[in-house]
């Protein structure tokens, strides 16, 4: 490690959270596969895409299990997908193949995708800036009108980047005009010697972090790469390795990255097997803020919105414990709470979910609440072929004040270059 403070977590001496999770769905199918990421939640249309195999499915509470696309004849599989933006309400679920190919399509369509291309290598992680970006539509029927388009950033098995415009007329603007839309390459990004493994947007859209099987997690600055929003780019911007703003080595592959929601310029990232740590970055300066020790592979890592607290999700364990998920309380990187599992299996992948057990309800000021409200649950895919809704954020653990340790790592100087006041720094 180089800066910041080095923590072993210590399992046993951590409060248990409810071990058995509290609703689990069947995934026959699912991959025992590190490097996929299947699962993927849309806020506006209320749904859980899951990939098992090469079939694309749907859930929700409402409709149950619904099959969206079907395997291919070569076999390929799914390896990755996202939901656009929840602030561009489209609710466009961006998926893709082993075989390199990469679709696109609506919750709100007629559940066939829309738009398909291909890239040279496998699809390797996908991820949607979080911010709808104005731009002069590709329409060619139209006037040339400033539209809202999304942002789409797709890593391939060979290590490169690609950065997408996306733009998605509705569904009656389709049938007026008969045009689906447009996928427009903007970029083509040299990144990484081996597979991309994970991909994650900072909170506003201004950067997102890259992860690879070359050990390396690479941090970029999108006005770096799309010069003029305002006018479609006709030219595929290529740049060379070397170009990120910022580039951390760990001593495995990164797939688990995470900005922080509440606090700007705070980074998490999870090192692969031979790494079995959490690490902590200013993002704009690049300096090590700590590195937490879990003796095990981090699959995934999910930032509380409500309290200085971060999850993580684990795969193989070395040494072995029973932990495939635990929760860190920030600054101090102290392992509050963990979720042992019975057996072998690992936790491979996980997401944010809103709600959580219908039967946690208490009265409050005469009023009903859930104690899973405020902050959801996670989703965790196992390799046991299943899904499992897992609660993690405890109601009697209270939001950290921030009063003590700096909320980047202890550091004055960091702290006053992000406009922070120590004092009654309260997440709300």
């Amino acid at each position: 490690m180089h800066g910041g403070q080095h923590v072993q977590s210590h399992p046993h001496k951590i409060s248990l959270l409810p071990s058995a999770p509290f609703k689990v769905l069947d995934a026959p199918g699912l991959r025992d596969d590190f490097y996929c990421s299947i699962m993927a939640y849309d806020s506006n249309s209320n749904t859980l895409a899951v990939g098992l195999g090469g079939l694309l499915y749907s859930w929700d509470e409402a409709t149950g299990v619904i099959l969206l696309n079907g395997a291919f004849r070569d076999s390929s599989w799914l390896t990755s997908m996202a939901f656009s933006s929840e602030a561009g309400e489209k609710s466009i679920l961006a998926f893709g193949r082993s075989n390199g190919v990469l679709m696109l399509m609506s919750m709100y369509d007629r559940l066939l995708p829309r738009i398909e291309t291909a890239l040279s290598s496998p699809v390797a992680c996908v991820s949607w800036r979080p911010t709808p970006v104005p731009r002069k539509s590709l329409n060619p029927f139209g006037s040339g009108a400033t539209v809202l388009t999304e942002d789409l950033v797709v890593g391939d098995e060979a290590g490169d980047v690609y950065y997408y415009a996306v733009e998605w007329p509705d569904n009656w603007e389709v049938a007026r005009d008969n045009w689906p839309g447009a996928i427009t390459l903007i970029a083509h990004i040299k990144v990484h010697s081996q597979q991309v493994c994970g991909l994650a947007w900072s909170n506003f859209g201004e950067q997102f972090a890259t992860g690879g099987n070359d050990n390396l997690c690479c941090l970029f600055d999108v006005d770096k790469i799309v010069a003029d929003n305002s006018t479609p780019d006709t030219t595929v911007r290529s740049l060379p390795r070397g170009s990120e703003r910022q580039r951390w080595r760990h001593s495995a592959a990164v797939k688990a990255i995470a900005f922080c929601p509440w606090r700007r310029g705070l980074l998490a990232t999870g090192g692969g097997s031979n790494d079995k740590c959490i690490h902590f970055y200013h993002a704009g300066s690049g300096a090590t803020l700590a590195t937490i020790a879990v003796s095990a592979q981090v699959t995934s890592l999910i930032w509380s919105t409500t309290r200085r607290e971060i999850a993580a999700t684990f795969g193989y364990a070395q040494p072995d414990h029973p932990y495939r998920i635990a929760v860190f309380s920030w600054p101090d990187c102290r392992q509050i709470a963990a979720i042992p599992w019975e057996g072998e299996h690992r936790a491979l992948y996980a997401i944010p979910y809103p709600g959580g057990p219908r039967e946690t309800y208490h009265h409050k000021a005469g009023k009903r609440q859930s104690r899973t409200a405020a902050e959801g649950c996670i989703v965790v895919a196992s390799s046991d072929e299943s899904i499992k809704f897992h609660e993690i954020w405890l109601a009697e653990r209270k939001a950290t004040t921030g009063l003590g340790s700096g909320v980047l790592g202890g550091s004055d100087i960091l702290e006053m270059t992000e406009g922070i006041d120590k004092e009654g720094d309260v997440i709300r």
